[in-house]
């Protein structure tokens, strides 16, 4: 098998940093493909805990080769304190390379993502103000800076004078803000191309070569179904497609190489920020298991929201993906619920719908339809295998993969490696 994709099926945080760490090893190259330091993956590893925002989660592998595909949009700053943090952990990054077509966010995104939400008031999206979107909306305006750009001094400072006067205009005339200085940012951004330069590549040989050699690919994506820009609670959503058609994209691997895809699902479900979530726990069981399954944002340490299990959300995240097999994470978090809800899909105005409706007004005033099943009210954390489960945690698990519509082959019961029991291997 030579290419695998990785994609979260409901609204991120699905745990999805874990999985990679546990495949790394037994890959060539992990390729992180769409999103930026909006996105947060922690790992647990010899008892330290890592958190990724940028760095494929694989890099604590030292024989996987790590890229930052050109999908991605990455804050230098944000990465190099990355490095930084992980160099002062004894973690080595010489497996680590950034294609230099991928796009930089630039000191004045961040500004107006935060400026654009507060002028949007009540409707205000709930971004983390990493300057994500707007880092997205320069690179298709055409306007944005790559990667590859630090190492064309020249060139980035024509550029720079060029789109820092219309990014100046809109915050002085539309924000009543301060404009930004060219030359601190020119400065900053050389300062950086110093530190980046050894790891800059042309990602696309260096992939075709893997794949030609029948190298083991993983691509890595960020975020989740529920968030697509196309697919996902428009415009409650990220800026990039973090689905497996995003992963090729921001790859450059074609579908037709790709031989299999992972989605990772957590056994409830939880979303950062507004929008639409149908399922949402608003009691005291939702802030239980939000303490439970410690739900705050790896990126912006954010309460999330949490709610049932949602098949509806799963069988559209297997069918947009073509997902073949399932992770499915935190189990022992329902390890001391008495009965578990699942939504199987959704009544509106007397009309059933088996997968989340586009109109969002519809998806959040719609009436969830759920089974429930008892839970098992016993600790999970010692099994080592499927057997090992107690029997209302298994039910619980085949229903979850009948209704989603793909076999669960691992199912996670802590955050450590060896909390993970495995029914069928993914590789």
């Amino acid at each position: 098998m030579s290419v695998t994709i990785l994609v979260g099926g409901q609204w991120g945080d699905e745990g999805k940093g874990k999985v990679i760490d546990l495949l790394a090893d037994r890959v060539d190259m992990v390729v992180r493909s769409q999103g930026g330091s909006n996105a947060g993956h922690t790992v647990v590893a010899e008892g330290k805990e890592y958190k990724f925002h940028l760095i494929p989660s694989g890099v604590l592998n030292p024989s996987t080769v790590c890229v930052i595909g050109h999908g991605v949009v990455v804050n230098p700053k944000v990465f190099l304190e990355e490095v930084d943090n992980l160099h002062a952990e004894g973690v080595s990054t010489d497996n680590l390379f950034i294609s230099e077509r991928a796009h930089m966010v630039m000191p004045y995104h961040p500004e107006l993502d935060r400026l654009g939400e507060v002028q949007r008031g009540d409707d205000r999206l709930g971004t983390t103000a990493r300057g994500i979107g707007p880092a997205y909306e320069d690179k298709v305006r055409r306007i944005g800076f790559r990667i590859g750009d630090l190492q064309k001094p020249a060139f980035l400072e024509k550029k720079l004078r060029f789109v820092l006067r219309l990014k100046n205009e809109a915050l002085t005339k539309l924000y009543d803000a301060e404009p930004f200085d060219e030359g601190a940012i020119l400065d900053e951004y050389l300062g950086y191309a110093e530190r980046l330069d050894p790891l800059i590549r042309d990602i696309y040989p260096m992939v075709r070569d893997a794949i030609a050699h029948d190298r083991k690919i993983l691509l890595e994506g960020a975020q989740a179904i529920m968030l697509d820009i196309d697919l996902g609670t428009y415009p409650y959503v990220t800026s990039s497609a973090p689905t497996a058609a995003g992963a090729c994209a921001g790859s450059g691997i074609a579908p037709s190489r790709v031989d299999k895809t992972i989605g990772v699902f957590k056994a409830y479900t939880t979303r950062v920020g507004y929008g639409p979530f149908p399922t949402e726990l608003t009691d005291s069981l939702g802030e239980r298991l939000r303490e439970v399954g410690n739900e705050f944002g790896t990126t912006t340490g954010r309460a999330r929201r949490v709610g049932w299990y949602d098949a509806a959300v799963a069988r559209y995240a297997v069918e947009t993906n073509g997902i073949d097999s399932i992770v499915l994470t935190k189990v022992d978090v329902l390890d001391e619920v008495p009965t578990l809800g699942i939504c199987t899909g959704y009544m509106w105005r007397g009309e059933y719908w088996d997968h989340p409706m586009a109109n969002i007004s519809h998806l959040k005033h719609c009436d969830p339809v759920y089974e429930e099943m008892p839970g098992w009210m016993t600790s999970t954390r010692d099994c080592r295998s499927y057997d090992d489960l107690p029997p209302r945690c298994r039910a619980y698990i085949e229903r979850l993969g009948e209704l989603s519509g793909a076999p669960i082959d691992v199912v996670s019961i802590g955050p450590d490696r060896q909390h993970t029991v495995v029914r069928r291997d993914l590789l």
